[in-house]
């Protein structure tokens, strides 16, 4: 039955709170302070919740069943909060980047959804989310010249958008209509170092350094041509020495999947002197401050500076892309040999299984030419 206003006067405080219901979901809590508070309780999507809507006597009953229905009216057209874009990056990022995709990428997708993204579109629904809206987005980025930072945005929008799509949030992707709407992305090329003459510097400059294990570090990095990430994070347990062979598990991976890098005897070299320095430690190259945690990411990079090779010369990604100029002109070795050792993504799921298998004996000949061509130039 409706509460009468004597009822709600005559209600005492008692040791725990208690309500009074005055039906339709419209409740009268009694605090043990004597405060009486209006609270509201109506269902949505199929679980209940209660929002406070006021204090009694402040609120009288007449407005009180007022303010109810029209907070519950307003409730009903609310989206719920699951269905928010910040609601739906969060759990598309938990399932399918962190923890599966490689740190760095990881880190670097969440920066770009944080700082650049949910700003935004956080609070919008997904079901509200339009192609202007995305475009306004990107637009900001291509009018400063960062268009690599554009078109990263509106692939991770969509990536997000498609998992609502596939979760019942939504029904359409509004970056499919964007496919043509930002400028091309201009192609990253990565400073290094191809003459022979220019190589043989700096292996040799290498071969001087004083740190050992940077210099470990900087011939490892060469004669893997690992990315400089995969490098850092790479552990003593990744290492198979009776196979010659560095797994780096697909969590670590730029594209997610497992990789084998062929280890050259130059490199194996360098890695029993490595083991003698850090052998019983977790990673191959930890941090020189012995936290537990890998070497800087700037470790290389400064130690490029250090031996008087500029920006404009060589940076530590550029290392691979030395390697890959020199096997690839070489006309030794086929272009998809050396693609698959540099890890380069295959987009065929069927032909990436194959190449895996097919490749691994030319790729262990083609680190091994590579390896004696760098220990060669050490002169």
């Amino acid at each position: 039955m409706p509460l009468t206003e004597l009822q709600i006067r005559n209600a005492k405080p008692r040791g725990k709170p208690y309500v009074l219901s005055d039906g339709g979901g419209l409740q009268l809590e009694i605090r043990p302070s004597g405060n009486k508070l209006w609270i509201a309780r109506f269902p949505i999507e199929g679980k209940y919740t209660r929002r406070s809507i006021g204090n009694y006597p402040d609120l009288g009953i007449r407005a009180a069943r007022e303010k109810h229905l029209e907070v519950r009216a307003k409730a009903q057209k609310e989206p719920a909060p699951t269905d928010l874009f910040s609601a739906v990056a969060e759990e598309w990022y938990a399932r399918n980047i962190e923890n599966v995709r490689a740190p760095s990428y990881a880190r670097t997708t969440l920066i770009r959804l944080e700082k650049h993204i949910l700003p935004s579109l956080g609070e919008i629904p997904v079901n509200q989310i339009t192609p202007a809206k995305v475009l306004k987005i990107c637009r900001v980025f291509e009018d400063v010249g960062k268009h690599e930072t554009a078109s990263r945005i509106k692939i991770i929008v969509g990536q997000v958008m498609r998992y609502a799509i596939i979760t019942g949030r939504c029904e359409n992707d509004p970056t499919a209509p964007l496919k043509n709407a930002l400028a091309p992305r201009r192609p990253k090329h990565f400073a290094t170092l191809t003459r022979k003459e220019d190589v043989q510097r700096l292996i040799r400059a290498i071969d001087a350094y004083q740190s050992p294990m940077v210099r470990l570090a900087l011939f490892f990095t060469v004669y893997t041509l690992g990315r400089p990430g995969e490098i850092r994070h790479a552990e003593w347990s990744e290492i198979f020495p009776e196979r010659k062979e560095w797994i780096i598990p697909g969590e670590k991976m730029k594209m997610g999947r497992p990789h084998v890098v062929c280890l050259c005897e130059p490199c194996m070299d360098v890695l029993n002197e490595l083991r003698i320095l850090t052998g019983h430690q977790k990673w191959l190259f930890p941090s020189a401050r012995g936290d537990g945690r890998p070497m800087s990411e700037n470790t290389i990079r400064v130690a490029l500076r250090t031996m008087g090779f500029t920006n404009d010369e060589i940076c530590p990604h550029g290392i691979r892309a030395m390697g890959s100029t020199i096997l690839n002109e070489s006309g030794l070795f086929p272009g998809d040999v050396i693609e698959r050792a540099l890890a380069h993504s295959e987009k065929d799921a069927i032909r990436a299984a194959y190449d895996r298998s097919l490749h691994l004996e030319s790729r262990f000949r083609m680190m091994e030419w590579w390896g004696d061509y760098i220990f060669n130039l050490r002169g």
